[in-house]
């Protein structure tokens, strides 16, 4: 007969193995449960694998809600643009419309090449600017965190607390877009700034070699093992080397965190800049404006001719690699930029078609986390349904919630299909995420 210690013994086992299967059970809820900038705490395995999963972007709705003759004559603004007004140049005039939403993508053949472009001045074939301290970011602020180093670099003694204070107040936030990067050294600083697209690799050299570190916005993605994917990330370019064809950055987040930067190669950063349009922007004293602006070339300083540049090379990736999702999404971007240059209806339409052409090809999830050209293109041509759907898509995942973008957009489209309370509450739910993002403020005064 089984003695009574024994039987307790067997008892305090089956409990605890009860209470183990529990645990497990629970274990991912209770993760998932602790805020984002908390859980990046954990381990890597438990981030990795207990993480909410972002859910995939929908599929386009063409439904068009009504002509656009008969929209609602309401004030909304743009977002700044990334760069100053010049002189105009003639109007870009694209070529075949994209292939239509449904078209089967062709296979992959090529990927992106960096090809050097020649320079009057001959280059450095090597350049590493010193004087710049690698900081390391807080929670999901590689944005704030990459300015204050150039800023720091300058003479500006900010820290990187202080740029977050104003760019992201809530440290859910889940981007900064280059514009407002940009923003914050004009309106706060005694330095200058400008954010540019359609960048290469000639003149990330050039700008190093005359004595300007870069930031960049590219693609990253943990690492191969990782569940967490694709995210979008800035890094600051400080260096390069002709002979090994590398790039030397400040990674906010990778470190290393003595300075020294780590290596990228060329065609390597080509590859993932080409995910955010060849998008940067550089910080530079007023006096050197002019250095700045020679570098950068009239091609970069008047937007129409940045967005037709950057257009062309879009179509030209296209050709190269047909089911490209960011080569698409970079046609659109640039087709919808020049629609607000030329106010030609033409480039909004072929620019929504080119979304909707990345969207079949696939996109990764948090792809609108970071860029919003798409809510614009369809707003344009009347696709208010489908900036919902998007924006609702976006606010199912949970870093997706903290993206106040996605609320000024959805707020659009609500005012022009007439639902002017839901448009107001959306503008507030912007502005409960970044209580600076006057975008929203202004669209939510313009509301009768």
């Amino acid at each position: 007969m089984m003695s009574r210690k024994t039987r307790s013994i067997i008892l305090i086992i089956a409990v605890a193995q009860i209470g183990l299967i529990i645990g497990l059970l629970a274990l991912p809820k209770v993760v998932q449960a602790i805020p984002a900038h908390i859980r990046v705490r954990l381990p890597d395995p438990i981030v990795d694998r207990f993480s909410p999963p972002v859910p995939t972007l929908p599929a386009p709705n063409f439904t068009v809600n009504e002509p656009l003759a008969n929209l609602p004559n309401l004030f909304f603004d743009e977002l700044p643009t990334l760069t100053p007004t010049l002189s105009p140049t003639p109007t870009y005039t694209p070529a075949a419309e994209p292939a239509e939403s449904n078209t089967p993508a062709p296979t992959a053949t090529t990927t992106p090449t960096a090809t050097p472009l020649p320079t009057a001045t001959p280059l450095p074939p090597q350049v590493r600017l010193e004087g710049l301290a690698v900081i390391r970011q807080s929670f999901n602020n590689c944005g704030p965190a990459n300015l204050t180093q150039l800023l720091n670099f300058f003479g500006n003694s900010v820290t990187q607390a202080d740029v977050a204070a104003y760019l992201k107040p809530n440290p859910q936030d889940r981007n900064v877009s280059p514009w407002q990067l940009s923003d914050y050294v004009n309106q706060f600083t005694e330095l200058r700034s400008s954010a540019h697209s359609g960048g290469d690799i000639d003149l990330l050299r050039r700008l190093v070699a005359g004595g300007f570190p870069v930031v960049i916005e590219k693609g990253y993605e943990p690492n191969t093992s990782s569940s967490l994917g694709w995210f979008g990330h800035y890094l600051t370019v400080f260096g390069y080397d002709d002979a090994r064809q590398e790039f030397v950055g400040l990674d906010t987040y990778l470190g290393p965190w003595d300075s020294r930067g780590s290596t990228e190669d060329y065609n390597g950063l080509y590859r993932r800049w080409q995910a955010f349009n060849y998008t940067f922007f550089v910080v530079y004293p007023p006096e050197q404006e002019a250095q700045v602006q020679a570098i950068l070339g009239p091609g970069m300083l008047d937007p129409l001719t940045m967005w037709q540049n950057a257009a062309d090379r879009a179509r030209t990736e296209i050709e190269a690699e047909p089911d490209s999702p960011f080569a698409w999404f970079n046609l659109g971007t640039n087709l919808t930029r020049l629609g607000e240059r030329t106010g030609e209806q033409r480039y909004y339409q072929e620019g929504a078609a080119a979304f909707d052409q990345a969207r079949e090809i696939g996109l990764p999830p948090r792809m609108l986390w970071y860029q919003f050209r798409p809510y614009m293109a369809y707003m344009r041509v009347g696709r208010f349904d489908d900036m919902i759907a998007l924006a609702d898509g976006v606010l199912a995942s949970e870093g997706g919630r903290y993206v106040e973008e996605t609320f000024l957009y959805k707020g659009h489209a609500l005012a022009y299909k007439g639902d002017i309370q839901g448009a107001r509450q959306a503008y507030r739910q912007a502005l409960a995420v970044n209580e600076n993002f006057y975008p929203a403020q202004w669209a939510l005064d313009s509301l009768p």
